[in-house]
């Protein structure tokens, strides 16, 4: 999005050190964080993903309107250049057509505070992108129940420790870029109110 947004060419292709990768995530470069890179590579590849998201047929008629269903993996390919000592000289990722499209030509993609990478809860990660997805910078905030954001979320845990567990974060303001805090609506149940912090 960077060259996109500059007039550079861009690519499916993608090329990067892991080392500089490994140190913007906020992971060990060590041994161990080359082998779960690699690991999530993997995953990423044998993973397969079936939408219908925008999935408009050129050939049909406002009238009789398609569904097309699109089958992908996050990623088609990735490669690592390794020299004698097994030291990594660079990776590189081939993107699926269908996902580049959309994010050079449909701007699907949201900016992601680099803070993000240091949340160690699983709640507080998915608070942050749910917060970029729904409200972005809206200087008024907005609010949820903890019910519809329990919904959301898909929890397998129990609603009264997904709402423990949303209190807490909200204590700690641990999202970067944005304050949280707990209200309750017109029917007494309980929300999180986020509010972006410009």
């Amino acid at each position: 999005m960077d060259a996109r947004n500059r007039g550079a060419p861009t690519s499916r292709l993608l090329r990067f050190m892991p080392h500089q990768f490994l140190r913007f995530a906020n992971r060990s470069t060590g041994k161990l964080g080359y082998e779960r890179l690699r690991a999530a590579l993997d995953r990423l590849q044998s993973t397969t993903i079936q939408t219908n998201i925008r999935s408009v047929d050129p050939d049909t008629t406002p009238s009789r309107k398609a569904k097309r269903l699109h089958r992908f993996s996050w990623i088609n390919e990735w490669s690592e250049l390794t020299i004698a000592g097994g030291y990594t000289r660079g990776m590189e990722i081939v993107l699926p057509d269908w996902f580049y499209q959309g994010v050079i030509n449909e701007n699907l993609v949201l900016a992601i505070d680099p803070a993000y990478f240091a949340l160690t809860g699983g709640i507080e990660r998915w608070l942050y992108r749910l917060a970029r997805k729904h409200g972005g910078r809206s200087k008024n905030g907005w609010g949820f129940s903890f019910k519809v954001l329990y919904e959301k979320s898909g929890s397998l845990s129990r609603f009264s420790d997904f709402s423990f567990d949303l209190r807490h974060v909200a204590r700690k303001q641990s999202l970067p870029g944005y304050h949280l805090s707990l209200s309750f609506n017109r029917k007494g149940k309980e929300c999180l109110q986020i509010r972006w912090l410009p």
